[in-house]
């Protein structure tokens, strides 16, 4: 065998190692692939866009746009993402105080996920200073009637707070006509909003153009509703429910 030969011969062989590694590769990363039910949860037939809601608006259907960020909202709200049964337990001791609350006030139910995404796992204060499960700034929360100051800060009383957080949803639903935009501007602000939809001229939320955490606000309720009332669809199969809480002692 001349020299040419044997040096074709070895680039061949070589060619076929390196194609066998990745041939190998390939077969491992699918054997490594995560478990889809904690991984993604594209929509199917029976879990499809016109499932989900807020306050009974229903997201525009045929919409690839809308369905992406539905389902990126899921997704950053499963069980490997937060990987936590906070959420599940605070939703057991709040929700029997808010519920009641908002049906007196006339405030669809889905507004009770706001306090969870909102303020979360915890109940400090913000950077920009609003504080308790509604996440109040201390002017507004004064508006509606809460004291703060003094050695005095009815934000992080939940009873009251959902009370000021009621009357203060019910006047931006009067000024919007929309839950959606209502529950929008509760999170930007009715000025901010107001301007959006003038200079857009569109006042359907899921169509119009906002900024990241308010565009991404209603999908994340949204979202925040599906991971509570339904928990084991989405990753939480193993959380534990806490004992009952003192439901008094918690919302006085």
């Amino acid at each position: 065998m001349t020299k040419k030969h044997l040096a074709t011969c070895s680039v061949l062989l070589v060619m076929v190692i390196i194609s066998g590694f990745n041939i190998y590769s390939t077969t491992v990363k699918k054997k490594l692939k995560l478990n889809p039910r904690y991984s993604t949860f594209p929509f199917r037939k029976a879990d499809s866009i016109d499932e989900f809601s807020f306050a009974n608006e229903a997201l525009p259907l045929n919409d690839a746009i809308i369905n992406r960020r539905m389902q990126l909202s899921l997704l950053r709200h499963n069980y490997r993402k937060i990987h936590s049964n906070v959420l599940h337990n605070k939703a057991e001791r709040i929700f029997p105080v808010i519920e009641p609350i908002l049906k007196a006030y006339g405030i669809p139910d889905d507004f009770k996920y706001i306090p969870l995404v909102e303020a979360g796992f915890g109940e400090g204060t913000s950077s920009k200073g609003a504080k308790g499960l509604w996440q109040f700034m201390p002017g507004t929360a004064r508006t509606y009637g809460l004291k703060v100051g003094h050695g005095i800060d009815d934000r992080t009383n939940v009873r009251k707070a959902t009370i000021a957080a009621c009357k203060y949803i019910k006047e931006l639903y009067a000024e919007f006509n929309s839950w959606t935009l209502a529950a929008a501007a509760y999170n930007n602000g009715e000025i901010k909003l107001a301007k959006a939809i003038n200079k857009q001229n569109e006042d359907n939320y899921f169509r119009m153009r906002l900024n990241h955490e308010t565009g991404a606000y209603v999908y994340d309720l949204i979202a925040m509703k599906a991971i509570i009332s339904q928990p084991k669809k989405y990753g939480y199969i193993n959380y534990i429910k806490l004992a009952p809480p003192d439901l008094m002692a918690y919302a006085n």
